[in-house]
């Protein structure tokens, strides 16, 4: 029996022999001395840092140095150039390598066209910028300081220049790297800049990869080319896939296989080392007419020629100053690697560095040495620059300004189509997605949405009314502001939208299930809070690029699918969960309140935002009549439901939709009829709370008022610690986990009714506390 697979755009194509064109004789030649430097530049660097990841460095170095030096359009002059070519290291592992490559190509490139090179030291990346590779901003030996040299991370960051995105955990690279390219086939249109996507074979091995896969091919994102270092070699494993006829350690299906299963392009190239098929094979990839993306999968050893190869070169190399390590430098420098300079095993730090610089300039000395190979690099360089201007990239007709999401989020001017009256009847998340929906045809369709298979039931389909129906495809459906992610994918998803905005044209949107969604998009919303960070150190002043992911259906109202889905955990996931500004958490109770929050966000501008919206229809109240403050007090994040009289019995604060419609419907009558009078706070949104300037944020919510105070929430019980701060008020406070158990199935209101967080349960609380603080 055989079988095969079932029709595809896609084409499967082998490069066994070189394409050789006018001048690719001595273009090799001088890429094989490149090479050699750049082989010795990894050695060097993990020598003196001790630490990074060689193997795969050394074995994509000839994929890297091929995409440089003459597939890629791109101006080393200007890192910010939104039409030119991308090149991401979703294999973030390889940032030895990365550094390694950009450190060399400035220093070539400075020895013979230094007119290339942008004036500014935060937009190159040099030698001297070597020694901070794996070093703490702090770090205070000399030559660090002396040199303001970069703090390199140990996986990628936007803080390097021509880096867009914060790669390396676990696939979220592929997701993301994904995202730029739609970022900017959505932007340009049909000439759009490509995205070379630099990956290894363990990095397809991620669920969330196959997710971010089937996304490109589905959409027919032709300008996406995954460049994959298929040199079997793991942290644990030396086969790490199929090959052949030999089982894998990991996964039963080869490179090539998993790539065109997706509907991917693929070029086969045998040895990853042998420049004329590197070369041959990345311009049969530029030529690809299907209209799908490309993987170009290069055979190759992890730590090729290092003096370690296989899972042993991953995360390890050589001892400082070692005979191994001299055996590795001596390919460039002779037999004994003469003028090697060295330290001690057990040199100071001080020391260390004064030895790798030495290092370094000698490797300067060696670039200058050769005239030849730096020309024909430098000329390389220009000629990618020649080709990006040629090119004439330009935004296409009708491309969105997302911009204008940013002017149109006022959070004191809303809309007329989208105000709601006393009466009315909506969900949290319809009006949410009305909302969006206004700021999208604000914006020409700046905000792309998708989902896991929830489009209609999270109502985030309601952001893309005006625009074409159906999922965007890159050539079919180009309007369309709806991605396919590959059906109930909250993790891939995730690692896309946060690519889509990184690319700074569109904002990226998802919603599921926040069950599910604040977890599994953490990871992605917190790399790329991390990359919208260190961006500033090469872009300075730039506004973080926000992402949205809306959490539906949230917590108890969502009962009836059980404990599975409405789960009040979700909150405590993503609130005060990311260094301070970079996420902004909405929690509104009234659907009214849904603008003022969602402009006041966007306003803020974080890089994650993050709505809670719950599932039924809400009644629109009186607030006037209920004595509250108008909806748009929500904007402040924190604001009074009600103020106590002279014989204040205590403070009360709450959050959730849940507990919020049972205290005013149901607690509120009762505590009147009791004769209890209490300060009331709601709690919209803890971030934007913590935005007011300090005496505001005194104004509304005293610091003494914490020592006294008990909660009722909807979410779990440590998002209530940052308001309530004394045994008493914790002691009383309602959440829903409190009687010891997860919920039951059931209607909304007879989940919160189990909880106790209905009007008697939150009654009798209240009353218990009060007596307790009257004694």
């Amino acid at each position: 029996m055989s079988t095969r697979f079932g029709p595809r755009r896609a084409e499967w194509v082998v490069v066994d022999a070189p394409d050789p064109r006018p001048g690719d004789e001595a273009l090799i030649g001088h890429l094989e001395a490149f090479d050699l430097l750049y082989r010795s530049l990894v050695a060097v660097m993990f020598n003196f840092a001790q630490s990074g990841h060689p193997g795969g460095s050394v074995s994509s170095g000839r994929i890297v140095e091929s995409l440089l030096f003459d597939a890629m359009a791109y101006d080393i002059g200007d890192p910010q150039r939104l039409d030119q070519d991308l090149m991401s290291y979703a294999a973030g592992h390889k940032a030895l390598g990365l550094y390694a490559m950009l450190a060399l190509r400035t220093e070539v490139v400075a020895a013979s066209r230094p007119d290339l090179l942008p004036a500014e030291a935060r937009l190159r990346m040099r030698f001297e910028d070597l020694l901070g590779f794996r070093r703490n901003p702090t770090q205070p030996t000399p030559l660090f300081r002396e040199f303001a040299s970069k703090p390199l991370d140990g996986h990628p960051t936007p803080a390097t220049p021509f880096v867009k995105l914060s790669t390396g955990a676990s696939g979220i690279g592929m997701g993301s790297s994904l995202g730029l390219a739609f970022g900017a086939a959505d932007h340009f249109g049909a000439d759009a800049p490509r995205v070379h996507v630099i990956e290894g074979e363990g990095g397809l091995t991620p669920g969330r990869v196959a997710e971010a896969l089937a996304f490109a091919g589905t959409a027919g994102l032709s300008n996406a080319v995954v460049h994959l270092d298929w040199n079997q070699a793991s942290i644990d494993s030396d086969a790490v896939t199929r090959e052949g006829a030999v089982p894998g350690d990991y996964v039963q299906w080869d490179p090539m296989e998993f790539f065109y299963l997706h509907d991917w392009n693929v070029v086969e190239v045998p040895d990853g080392f042998d420049f004329g098929l590197v070369l041959a094979a990345q311009r049969r990839a530029l030529r690809m007419a299907t209209g799908q993306p490309t993987a170009v999968v290069y055979r190759t050893v992890k730590g090729w020629r290092y003096g370690i190869e296989g899972k042993k070169s991953h995360g390890g190399g050589h001892k400082l100053c070692s005979p191994e390590y001299v055996a590795a430098m001596e390919p460039l420098l002779g037999d004994g690697a003469p003028g090697l300079p060295s330290c001690a095993p057990d040199a100071g730090p001080d020391e260390v560095e004064a030895a790798y610089w030495a290092t370094l300039q000698m490797l300067r000395e060696r670039i200058a040495a050769d005239p030849a190979m730096s020309g024909a690099v430098s000329g390389a360089v220009a000629a990618a620059r020649e080709r990006l201007d040629a090119d004439g990239r330009a935004p296409r007709q009708g491309a969105p300004d997302v911009e204008a999401v940013f002017a149109a989020a006022d959070p004191a001017a809303e809309p007329e189509a989208i105000r709601l009256a006393p009466g009315d009847k909506i969900a949290l998340r319809q009006q949410l997605g009305k909302v969006l929906g206004h700021l999208n045809a604000a914006s020409g369709g700046a905000i792309v949405v998708g989902a896991a298979d929830l489009l209609g039931s999270t109502a985030i389909s309601m952001a893309t009314d005006g625009f074409p129906d159906g999922f965007f495809h890159y050539a079919a459906n180009p309007g369309s502001r709806t991605l396919s992610v590959g059906g109930i994918c909250e993790d891939g998803m995730s690692c896309i939208l946060s690519g889509v905005s990184s690319f700074g044209a569109q904002i990226g949107a998802g919603a599921s299930y926040g069950a599910f969604l604040a977890p599994l998009g953490h990871i992605p919303s917190r790399l790329h809070a991390i990359g919208n960070q260190t961006r500033r150190e090469v872009e300075p002043g730039s506004p973080n690029r926000p992402m949205v992911l809306i959490c539906g259906h949230a917590g108890m109202k969502t009962g009836e699918d059980g404990p599975t889905h409405a789960d009040p955990q979700a909150l405590q996931i993503m609130q005060e969960n990311f260094v301070p500004g970079m996420a902004v958490t909405l929690t509104p109770w009234d659907p009214a309140e849904m603008w003022p929050l969602v402009a006041a966000a966007f306003r803020a501008r974080p890089a994650v935002i993050v709505p809670y919206v719950t599932r039924p229809g809400e009644p629109i109240l009186d607030r006037a009549a209920l004595g509250l403050p108008p909806a748009g007090a929500a904007a402040e994040g924190v604001y009074r439901f009600r103020t106590a009289g002279e014989g204040r019995d205590g403070t009360l604060v709450i959050q959730g939709s849940s507990v919020a419609y049972a205290f005013l419907l149901e607690t509120l009558p009762l505590l009147e009829e009791a004769g209890i009078d209490l300060d009331v706070l709601y709690v919209a949104s803890l971030e934007l709370f913590d935005l007011l300037p300090a005496e505001r944020r005194e104004e509304i919510f005293p610091a003494e008022r914490g020592a006294e105070a008990m909660g009722i929430t909807g979410f779990t019980m440590p998002t209530l610690y940052r308001w309530i701060r004394s045994d008493l008020g914790r002691r009383h406070s309602l959440y829903p986990f409190r009687k010891g158990h997860y919920l039951g199935s059931g209607v909304g209101e007879m989940v919160v009714h189990e909880a106790g967080l209905d009007g008697e349960g939150q009654f009798a609380a209240i009353r218990a506390y009060v007596e307790e603080r009257r004694g």
